[in-house]
């Protein structure tokens, strides 16, 4: 799909630069936006999920704590 943007020109002109930084063209570094954008509210809403279910358990950790040490052990 094609979309029509109007933006002022130096600000065009900015963001192609920062673009062009990160090897970007700026069609592209809008692409990726978007897909963020769009991917973003998704994950919020997963991760709300997520959280409700972890919340709803009632698992106990029964004194558990992480431990750095031991998770890093090989």
């Amino acid at each position: 799909m094609n979309i029509t943007l109007s933006i002022d020109e130096q600000i065009a002109t900015r963001a192609r630069e920062a673009a062009k930084k990160m090897g970007k063209s700026l069609n592209q570094a809008v692409r990726d936006y978007l897909e963020q954008l769009a991917g973003g509210a998704r994950r919020n809403q997963q991760w709300a999920q997520f959280e409700e279910r972890c919340l709803r358990s009632g698992a106990k950790l029964n004194g558990w704590h992480f431990d750095r040490d031991q998770a890093n052990e090989r």
